[in-house]
């Protein structure tokens, strides 16, 4: 970090001992390193908090950019069922014109449809009645 070397080390405790003094050299020596404890956790925690946040924003974005895609999929989806069911719509009313207009309520029903009775015209042996 800093590059320091034993000789350097020596000269602080040196410098230290003569400004300091023998007696108060060990206390001062404790609350230096108490500082540098302080701010290497201090440091640590700010370090911390920034990749957490860096991680937190790219993981907002991710979300962000699969919401989008998502959103995207449900307006194709809503708009190719809209689309199916107007199409549908369109045939069924389109069939209920033909089949109505070939429909002829005055025409007589088809041979072996089923009369008032619960029997088919035809069935029986009897021949149909002439008036």
């Amino acid at each position: 970090m800093f590059d320091i070397g034993f000789a350097e080390l020596l000269l602080i405790g040196v410098v230290g001992l003569l400004v300091v003094g023998p007696e108060q050299l060990p206390g001062a020596v404790r609350t230096v390193l108490a500082w540098i404890n302080r701010f290497r956790r201090s440091f640590d925690q700010i370090r911390t908090e920034v990749r957490r946040e860096l991680h937190n924003d790219e993981i907002m974005q991710k979300l962000k950019a699969e919401s989008q895609q998502l959103e995207q999929q449900v307006r194709d989806t809503t708009q190719s069922v809209e689309r199916e069911m107007k199409a549908l719509g369109n045939e069924a009313s389109d069939s209920l014109r033909t089949a109505s207009t070939t429909i002829d309520p005055t025409s007589s029903p088809p041979a072996g449809a089923l009369t008032d009775a619960g029997t088919a015209e035809g069935d029986d042996d009897t021949p149909p009645k002439t008036a």
